[in-house]
């Protein structure tokens, strides 16, 4: 039996399988070579990019958590000119569709690194993170208001021409308000969720754990939260939504697939097992054809709440 595990997420954004992996928990694509082959899976997504290079923020920025882990990195990288000159010729020739996360501080910030993004011919698409400070606007993230989230998402579209990804936050009221403003902004696709804002606190010295005290929560802990957002968000809009949040086994994958994502980005996990990307793209095989299912599109939306 042939399977059709291949997704069209539009736009020129065709993957091989649903399988992708999570900005900033996959570094390139290419740290991770030695253990598995990078062109099984459907697509990566490379970390977060800036207009200019970043150092992120003071140590200590990462703690472990039940079920899960906080991080503050601050979007450490060399910036979009060093991605462009160093690092793309290295990865361009994966067979795999190869996602830039694209963040910024103000909209130019996203602007001018959206438009450099555009002219590499091997990059199909961005992952626009909405998530960051937007320094303008007081500190306040662009993705925690629909009228914030639809600017910059309608700014870049005016100089982005390919596959536009829109990563959206948790740390809302109604993440579907969000999603229909970026969807009319112009976004080709919506990947949710994002952490969760968290805290650790070290009981013995009565001092936070993180430098910046807050960080982003990720990891199984935030699995019931993502699935329930990807499942409210599916149901709303008519692009296709990339889930992600807690994935681990290949039921996790199912379970998203069910909800209404198209295709699922494995994040947290990569830390614990380098590999289980590659894995769930065989255990995906091995489910579908246990049960007698040609195509995937078969499983995507199939949840049945009646």
């Amino acid at each position: 039996m042939e399977l059709k595990l291949s997704v069209d997420l539009g736009k020129g954004l065709f993957l091989n399988n649903p399988i992708m992996t999570a900005s900033g928990t996959f570094g390139y694509g290419e740290e991770y070579a030695d253990f598995l082959d990078i062109n099984s899976l459907g697509g990566i997504v490379v970390k977060g990019t800036t207009i200019h290079h970043r150092e992120g923020n003071p140590y200590p920025r990462m703690a472990e958590t039940p079920s899960g882990m906080l991080n503050a990195v601050g979007l450490q990288n060399k910036g979009v000119d060093y991605f462009i000159s160093h690092i793309y010729p290295r990865i361009k020739n994966y067979q795999t569709a190869i996602l830039v996360n694209v963040s910024g501080s103000q909209i130019e910030d996203y602007k001018e690194t959206a438009r450099k993004v555009a002219e590499l011919d091997a990059i199909p698409g961005i992952e626009l993170n909405i998530s960051c400070p937007n320094v303008k606007e007081g500190g306040m993230s662009f993705g925690v208001t629909a009228k914030g989230a639809y600017e910059v998402v309608k700014h870049v579209r005016e100089v982005y021409p390919k596959h536009l990804m829109v990563k959206l936050s948790p740390n809302v009221t109604d993440i579907t308000e969000i999603a229909l403003a970026v969807q009319e902004a112009g976004a080709d696709s919506i990947s949710l969720i994002n952490t969760l804002l968290g805290m650790a606190i070290d009981a013995e010295k009565r001092r936070p754990i993180l430098s910046t005290i807050t960080g982003g929560l990720s990891g199984p802990c935030i699995k019931p939260i993502a699935l329930r957002m990807v499942w409210q968000v599916a149901q709303k809009v008519n692009i296709p939504v990339v889930g992600m949040g807690g994935i681990a086994t290949i039921s996790d994958v199912i379970e998203f697939l069910l909800a209404g994502a198209s295709a699922i980005q494995v994040g947290c996990y990569n830390f614990i097992d380098p590999s289980i990307s590659g894995s769930l793209v065989k255990g995906l095989q091995t489910y579908m054809t246990s049960r007698n299912i040609n195509s995937i599109d078969d499983i995507i939306g199939a949840l049945e709440t009646t």
